[in-house]
């Protein structure tokens, strides 16, 4: 995988409210939290599988101050889209069982499976943080509740912040810190859940057939 999917995953992955590590969530509890902060994870799970379609704009600022922006949505299960607005020219479409990056300005579009890629975890009908192994703390702040993860499971702690708005539970900004230590922030405006949205949004079309690891 090329590293500018990795980057463009990794973002629609903690704008769902989860990582890109891969955990395999099962029964047990992740026995490194406190009961209290199963019981936030909870919470905001609950509020996270409770939206079925979104739709939003974001402000993405780079390790050196640069910004992009642009508009997802969200159809669970399996589709998304996020797309930059010029000059960013990538835009990345999941219709349910691949998800192609398109990269404006090379002409070209790379695709995945689904199912091999992060974006499988976080686009189920039902997401559940109290059993991911990723999340390596919570801590309330002042009208926020702020999620620590890791992008994967071979780092100790965590580098990705999540916040969320307290009681309401809506994801506002997040930031991730990549291996050189360089991070990236995010904020999410005028969201709005439950809306209807055209099926062709989830439909990118384009000459190639290529789809990685086919």
């Amino acid at each position: 995988m090329t590293s500018t999917f990795l980057r463009i995953v990794a973002t629609a992955c903690v704008a769902l409210g989860l990582t890109t590590a891969s955990s395999n969530p099962s029964l047990a509890q992740n026995s490194a939290l406190s009961a209290s902060e199963r019981s936030d994870l909870k919470r905001v799970s609950a509020a996270l599988n409770a939206v079925h379609t979104m739709e939003g704009a974001f402000v993405q600022i780079g390790p050196e101050g640069q910004m992009d922006q642009g508009r997802f949505y969200i159809d669970k299960p399996g589709r998304m889209r996020f797309e930059y607005e010029p000059p960013a020219p990538i835009l990345l479409v999941s219709d349910g069982s691949t998800v192609a990056v398109q990269n404006k300005r090379l002409n070209t579009v790379d695709r995945y499976p689904l199912w091999t890629t992060p974006l499988k975890l976080i686009l189920d009908k039902d997401v559940n943080l109290k059993h991911n192994s990723a999340i390596v703390g919570v801590e309330h702040q002042q009208g926020s509740l702020v999620i620590q993860a890791r992008s994967s499971s071979m780092r100790a702690q965590g580098n990705i912040t999540l916040v969320f708005s307290d009681p309401e539970l809506e994801l506002r900004q997040w930031t991730v810190v990549d291996a050189q230590g360089l991070s990236t922030t995010v904020a999410l405006r005028d969201m709005k859940a439950g809306v209807d949205l055209a099926p062709s949004l989830f439909v990118l079309n384009d000459k190639s057939k290529f789809t990685k690891d086919d």
